[in-house]
Parts: structure tokens; C-alpha cells; sequence
């Protein structure tokens, strides 16, 4: 597998980057990543997206070295998975939530989580909020029109409750190329009159494969958007792009 990641803050913000990715191996198996995107209007809004990736990596670290030594064996079902995964996610919120006094403004984030079996190429996506999916190719993007849900407005809840209530899935099989997004990626920027073809950046950074060779492949396309389209974020994004490579290196 490659994996490519960017973090970029926008044109508009000047102080923090509010958005963060995570990407771990679980097992032999197994890759879990996630991408957030903290609430603007929120108090401290960094702070509850890369809490959230923080604790993430220790849930998928812990978890695979209890898998290692066989003192936990993992659901073989992606969203088992995932399933296992976010409700330990939640318990952990709600725990620092009440060691450390945090009002629930300080954890508003959204939350795209990827499971990925890459040994079947069989997975599931989970978006909680607003962002952008791509899988081989074929783009979906979640618009709560401004309005965004936040996983810090249902700590309090019963959480196989509120798990059974989440409809923003996808699920995949045979999955070659599957990329995660908060929604900053759609808020690109004219910086400059420069004189080229117009270019989608959704499609370009998620499902493009130019440049795929390269482990920066995110970083020369963001370059390019910039130099060639005068063309740069207006919001804050984090991307997270999964590419299982064919014969001699190349896309399948």
C-alpha cells in the first residue's frame, strides 16, 4: 500500500490549523485512519480534532500490541472493527471530558473514519459531520450545509444507540484506491489571474494518479495547483489517500 497525507491550513486562518489526520497499521491486516475537522465556532477548536487523532493512535497502538501477544483477537469484519474501535473512542472522550472539565464546545470536531482490510481490499468509511470520500475513483461528499454533527454532541449517549442511527457509510470491496477529506479540500482560492485550464482540486488531489510514483504525490499536486492554477486553499484540510499499487509500481 502507499499512503499519502496532507495537512494544509487555509488562507483564512492565521493562528492553528484546526483540522488533523491519523493513519496506523492494526495488526497484519488492517489500516485504520481518520481525518478531522475541529468546529470554527468552537472554543480551542485544534484542540478537539487532534485530541481526537491522539487518541486514536494510542487505541490502535494498545490494541496492536495486545493482537501481537495474543491477549485480544480483532473482529474480522471491517465495521466490527470499526465499530470496536469508535466506541472506545467515545468512552475515552467522555473520560477526559470529565477528568479535565471540558465544556462540550471544546470538543466539537467532525470525524471521517476508514477501515481497510488490505489483504481482501474489503472496507468501510464512516462520516460523522461534513467531508469527502473518494473510492477508485468515484467521489461522494457529505454537506450538512454549515451545520455539521460533532461526535462531541453525543458523548453523553448510549453508543450502540447512536451507532445504529448513522446512515453516512460506504462500504468497499476490491478497494485499489480510496481517499479521506475534510471539507476544506472543496474551498480552494483564486491567488492569482494566471491564464490555465480550470481543474477540479477534489478530483485532481483524490482521484488523479499523476504522480503516484512519488511519496509526496500530495505535496507536487498541491505545488501545481498553486504555480500553474494560482490556486490555494481558502479553509483548513487534512487528506488521507490509500493507493495499492500493481505490477511495477503502477495504479491498478
Amino acid at each position: 500500500m502507499n499512503i499519502y497525507t496532507a495537512l494544509q491550513i487555509g488562507e483564512h486562518h492565521i493562528h492553528h490549523c484546526e483540522d488533523y489526520y491519523f493513519v496506523e497499521q492494526l495488526g497484519s491486516d488492517h489500516l485504520i485512519a481518520a481525518v478531522m475537522d475541529g468546529c470554527t465556532m468552537g472554543t480551542d477548536s485544534y484542540f478537539a480534532s487532534t485530541l481526537t487523532g491522539k487518541l486514536l493512535r494510542k487505541i490502535v497502538k494498545q490494541r496492536s500490541y495486545l493482537s501481537l501477544y495474543g491477549r485480544q483477537q480483532e473482529p474480522d469484519s471491517p465495521e466490527d472493527l470499526l465499530r470496536s474501535v469508535l466506541a472506545e473512542l467515545f468512552k475515552d472522550l467522555a473520560d477526559l471530558k470529565s477528568r479535565l472539565l471540558l465544556n462540550q464546545d471544546e470538543l466539537l470536531t467532525t470525524l471521517i473514519l476508514l477501515v481497510l482490510n488490505q489483504r481482501t481490499g474489503q472496507g468501510v468509511i464512516l462520516t460523522v459531520g461534513d467531508g469527502v470520500i473518494a473510492v477508485n475513483g468515484t467521489i461522494t461528499e457529505y454537506d450538512q450545509d454549515n451545520k455539521p454533527d460533532y461526535i462531541g454532541f453525543h458523548l453523553a449517549e448510549d453508543f450502540e444507540s447512536w451507532y445504529g442511527k448513522q446512515v453516512q457509510k460506504i462500504f468497499m470491496n476490491e478497494c485499489r484506491d480510496v481517499s479521506i477529506a475534510t471539507d476544506g479540500i472543496g474551498l480552494f482560492t483564486r491567488i492569482n489571474s494566471l491564464e490555465n485550464p480550470s481543474i477540479d482540486p477534489v478530483t485532481f488531489l483524490l482521484a488523479n494518479t499523476e504522480q503516484s510514483e512519488n511519496p509526496d504525490m500530495l505535496e507536487l499536486k498541491l505545488k501545481k495547483l498553486e504555480h500553474q492554477f494560482g490556486l490555494k486553499p481558502g479553509d483548513d484540510f487534512a487528506i488521507v489517500r490509500i493507493v495499492h499499487p500493481g505490477p511495477a509500481g503502477k495504479i491498478v
